[in-house]
């Protein structure tokens, strides 16, 4: 590795977050797209210390944040680890920034509402407007479970009840979260900071029980909607319904590599496949 650090991104003295904390995310977005790969040795703590002007101390805090998350492990007097495992927790936000690096960015997703999508993208397309980060074409395709017939999901809590008021909550829910990303992208394509920009949507009839990211064809990031009973306010009135939670689950990640057979390829590949075969078979074309 040597002392070259250049594929490391440089902190943002304008984040309020902590050094440690800024020097984590850098490192873990590293780990995720295998810029560092399982069984790679991290930087030094003093070579990080002298590569972001800190104190060895902010950097040990910043790799204790890693080993809480089981993606490094340290080892006495050789250093710390990319920890040798297929799959583990992961935050979208610094993935979706990554795939942002890259000059030509494509992002399929599938779910529900894609509200998560939507913030986590929102931050990176600041820095494209900052100009700190320069794609050159940007194409995003969702595919979201529809809400205009009868779903197991959301509904409400009470047996037998009326289901079209939270039906039609869902459906407010999926239309601002969508026209919300494609005005967002649409944004970057007007401003001339993208030569080119694309927010395909469309819906298909399945309840939903997953949801799927593919980031620039390469990586995939997985996970199951669990659901939960709560309170929402629905035409100003107190209601119990069962609800999936999407936001701060587990994503469980998944990369093409080198071997064909390894089950990062093998994930990668089969989700292509799915999102490609519901897209071009059963989904409908989604009208803003």
């Amino acid at each position: 590795m040597g002392s070259d650090l250049d594929y490391l991104a440089d902190l943002d003295p304008d984040d309020p977050r902590q050094a440690s904390q800024q020097i984590a995310n850098v490192l873990r977005a590293a780990i995720l797209t295998r810029k560092l790969a399982p069984g790679d040795k991290l930087p030094s703590q003093p070579e990080l210390a002298a590569r972001y002007g800190v104190a060895r101390e902010t950097v040990k805090r910043a790799l204790e944040a890693l080993r809480n998350e089981r993606l490094i492990v340290s080892r006495q007097g050789s250093g710390a680890f990319v920890r040798a495992q297929t799959q583990r927790p992961v935050e979208l936000r610094p993935l979706i920034q990554a795939a942002f690096e890259q000059p030509h960015v494509t992002i399929d997703f599938a779910g529900f509402t894609a509200e998560t999508l939507r913030d986590a993208i929102a931050e990176t397309l600041d820095l494209v407007r900052a100009g700190r980060i320069a794609p050159e074409t940007i194409a995003v395709r969702l595919l979201l479970s529809g809400t205009m017939s009868p779903m197991p999901l959301p509904a409400p809590a009470a047996a037998g009840a009326d289901s079209s008021a939270v039906q039609k909550r869902a459906e407010r829910i999926t239309r601002r979260t969508a026209d919300g990303i494609i005005d967002q992208v649409q944004e970057l394509a007007d401003l001339g900071l993208v030569k080119s920009a694309s927010v395909e949507v469309r819906t298909y009839e399945l309840g939903p029980s997953f949801k799927l990211y593919v980031l620039n064809g390469r990586e995939a990031f997985f996970c199951f909607y669990p659901v939960i009973k709560r309170e929402v306010t629905i035409g100003g009135e107190p209601t119990e319904i069962f609800d999936i939670l999407g936001r701060d689950v587990t994503l469980f990640s998944y990369a093409v590599d080198d071997d064909e057979s390894s089950q990062g390829t093998q994930f990668v590949e089969s989700a292509r496949s799915w999102f490609d075969s519901i897209w071009n078979t059963i989904a409908r074309e989604y009208r803003p």
